[in-house]
């Protein structure tokens, strides 16, 4: 299932649409992540390995793997929400199930349930060295889709 999901594509109205709002986001610019996939419901986001991302063990930090969670899974929700709209976290749970090591890590939101209002998708990361991976941490999440602001 994994590999069809690899290879089914947004269509280039979401695609463009999801990068440009990635790329607002001061966060994940300063810690130097990018959009490795976007498909209807599923956004994997790649983080690669630098000093200024770990904690005291040399482990990816908490903070940073939790990030790319929520971001993930946030654009997982608004590749199915409307043009006018924008998507906003609820909440999130994120268990972290192994230290995260490697070259890079690479968190995967998708979709579980699309509502009107609320959204609920679950979150993996996987740390990844030498192309093998590890499943690191996993969770769920609720957003929220809300109308676009006027600007």
């Amino acid at each position: 299932m994994e590999d069809q999901g690899q290879q089914e594509q947004a269509s280039p109205e979401v695609h463009k649409r999801i990068q440009d709002s990635f790329d607002r986001q001061g966060l994940m610019s300063h810690l130097g992540a990018r959009i490795a996939h976007i498909a209807p419901g599923r956004v994997h986001i790649v983080l690669p390995a630098r000093r200024e991302l770990t904690q005291q063990h040399g482990y990816f930090h908490a903070g940073a793997t939790s990030a790319i969670a929520d971001s993930a899974g946030g654009y997982a929700a608004y590749t199915l929400f409307p043009e006018d709209s924008e998507v906003l976290t609820v909440e999130y749970k994120i268990n972290l199930l192994a230290p995260a090591l490697g070259d890079h890590i690479e968190a995967v939101g998708t979709v579980l349930k699309s509502g009107r209002t609320l959204t609920v998708c679950q979150l993996e990361v996987h740390a990844v060295q030498d192309g093998r991976r590890k499943l690191v941490a996993n969770g769920q999440q609720t957003l929220i889709r809300v109308n676009r602001p006027e600007r």
